[in-house]
């Protein structure tokens, strides 16, 4: 195992989401025993997307998009994932856009390493100018004409109805209906050289604080809403209802299969490229013996 630092801490990067804060909660506060400090910081998926592209971060959520570029030195635990169904990024204009035509327009995206640019990659493999910027920023700029559409995700998908935006694309709709599988947002990696007993011990850790959550809701309610930037209760609510499921639990099967199959067509299209199948199987694999 690799140092990780002094007095035995781990660097455990979280986004300020509410999914994250809820399930981490317990894991941060004491209520789960983990033999190792845990360091969080909490951000911007995007910049901890950039942390661990810089390898600069033992375990952190990610989009999944990222895990393509790190296979080498990072593994995705079996906990604590945002995958699911209906919940996928949403492509938003002022006025109906033709996907024939998306050469010509600026799509604004929550960064270039999330989920939601490798998914409209995927989509409309046209299109060519992407304005990556935080994800909270991205309605007004669509309403503004800034930009000519923009894909949004978190919590902004409750609320774009209020500038006058419509949906042009579900891009979790397209996902499902084009592969079968759940959509493959986010998940929780680690780098493989902490070892298989500390990968083991933060999985498992991770999976008691989610249960718990799940049990005792209430006790996370202050944490979450410390991070929430002001966001009502109904919309942390159906935040936390929409990307919390049995996936973040545990990933399954059918989890594993859904970022597997992303990966590869990510890799196919030439978004990134990996080595054999056993790289591929190896993050996926998880830390279970």
């Amino acid at each position: 195992m690799e140092n990780v630092g002094n007095n035995n801490k781990i660097t455990l990067g979280l986004s300020s989401c509410p999914n994250d804060t809820f399930i981490f909660y317990a894991l941060l506060h004491n209520k789960v025993s983990l033999q190792y400090k845990l360091s969080p910081l909490i951000a911007d998926v995007e910049e901890l997307n950039q942390r661990v592209l810089a390898r600069s971060i033992d375990v952190s959520k990610v989009s999944c998009h990222v895990l393509g570029h790190v296979l080498d030195d990072y593994m995705l635990l079996r906990s604590g994932s945002a995958i699911g169904r209906g919940c996928g990024p949403l492509l938003l204009a002022r006025t109906p856009l033709d996907p024939q035509n998306f050469e010509q327009c600026r799509i604004a995206v929550p960064g270039e390493y999330t989920t939601a640019a490798l998914l409209l990659k995927l989509f409309a493999p046209g299109v060519k100018d992407l304005v990556p910027m935080n994800f909270a920023s991205i309605t007004q700029a669509v309403a503004e004409g800034k930009v000519d559409g923009g894909i949004i995700i978190h919590e902004t998908r409750f609320t774009y109805h209020d500038l006058g935006l419509i949906c042009v694309q579900d891009l979790g709709v397209w996902w499902e209906e084009k592969t079968g599988f759940p959509v493959p947002l986010g998940g929780i990696i680690a780098k493989r050289s902490l070892g298989t007993e500390l990968l083991q011990a933060i999985d498992t850790a991770l999976g008691m604080s989610i249960k718990l959550a799940f049990k005792n809701p209430e006790i996370t309610w202050d944490f979450v809403r410390e991070h929430a930037q002001e966001m009502s209760y109904e919309v942390m609510r159906k935040h936390i209802d929409l990307y919390v499921n049995q996936y973040t639990l545990d990933l399954g099967e059918e989890g594993i299969r859904a970022v597997e199959f992303l990966l590869e067509q990510g890799q196919k299209k030439g978004i990134f490229s990996f080595g054999p199948s056993t790289d591929l199987q190896k993050a996926l694999e998880g830390p279970c013996p």
